[in-house]
């Protein structure tokens, strides 16, 4: 059991150190080679962010583990939701209005309907997968259309004075921390889920889940730290939607994943259930308060009782 979380903590260690690095040295590179910012931030920097869980849910599926694949893409958004925009309202409040997110806020919506929808038949396979993969397109297709372009030193690990040798550095760091974390991740969660009876979806939507959405984790609360928590907001919207197109996209056409009876009639109906609760905040400006972002905490406390 030791040994088994030390590979836990080892794992959530590279996979957060591999995510910063991938993302600084994709940005920079992206920047370097004349991409525009916009494109960067929507596509490059989603991507970065999102390689804990792509990592962890391929790893864990072709080692046969889809229940800790689907498992952490369910629970990373229901974690992004109340644990992430929860903590980051305790710590200073979130500002909604003048931050119109409604319209990524309904494709957030739209993307878990679909995945309930596919989940119906049984099994997300690759049929399903292309699916998601092609709405994944038409997102970014819109995204990218309707957004305005940013500087790019607005862009996330945008370092304009980094030279050739750091930005390989970086890239090359991310690509081998990533894969390494999140095998030592899956193998010692497996073996926990194993040993201590839980089954192997339980797992993967709270210490997987969790662990995987650490780098969104520390960059939001960082941000409430100095008062810029609604980028929060932003981050976990745009998050959501590329954990379920992209993530459960690729990994369901590389291995098909069945559903567990539990996650179809619970689970994913708690990912869709904590979406639907930023509707005021983004549709009436109301704001987050500490008071709300304690209820988001307490939220996340109680389906977890459930679980175990």
């Amino acid at each position: 059991m030791v040994v088994d979380l030390l590979l836990v903590l080892a794992g959530l260690l590279l996979l957060v150190l591999g995510g910063d690095l991938l993302v600084k040295g994709a940005v920079n590179l992206s920047l370097r080679l004349g991409v525009a910012p916009i494109v960067v931030g929507l596509t490059v920097v989603a991507f970065g962010t999102s390689a804990p869980e792509l990592l962890v849910s391929l790893s864990a599926a072709l080692r046969g583990s889809t229940d800790i694949a689907l498992g952490n893409v369910v629970g990373s958004n229901i974690a992004n939701v109340l644990i992430i925009l929860g903590a980051s309202a305790v710590v200073s409040g979130i500002v909604t209005k003048g931050h119109d997110l409604r319209e990524s806020w309904v494709m957030m919506i739209a993307a878990s309907a679909l995945v309930i929808a596919l989940a119906f038949t049984g099994e997300i396979g690759r049929i399903e997968g292309f699916v998601l993969l092609a709405a994944l397109v038409l997102v970014l297709w819109r995204q990218i259309s309707g957004a305005r372009a940013k500087r790019p030193e607005q862009i996330e690990g945008a370092e304009p004075g980094a030279t050739g040798r750091q930005i390989g550095f970086w890239l090359i760091g991310g690509l081998v921390a990533l894969p390494a974390g999140a095998h030592l991740l899956v193998t010692g969660a497996s073996d926990i889920a194993r040993l201590m009876g839980i089954s192997e979806a339980v797992i993967g939507l709270t210490l997987v889940a969790i662990g995987t959405s650490l780098p969104e984790m520390a960059a939001s609360v960082a941000s409430a730290v100095r008062g810029r928590a609604d980028l929060a907001l932003g981050n976990v919207v745009g998050s959501n939607i590329f954990n379920i197109l992209a993530i459960l996209g690729i990994t369901s056409v590389v291995a098909p994943l069945p559903v567990p009876s539990q996650m179809l009639h619970f689970d994913l109906w708690v990912m869709l259930g904590s979406s639907l609760l930023l509707a005021p905040f983004l549709f009436r400006g109301i704001p987050m308060t500490r008071q709300v972002g304690a209820a988001f905490l307490a939220a996340y406390a109680a389906y977890v009782w459930v679980l175990l």
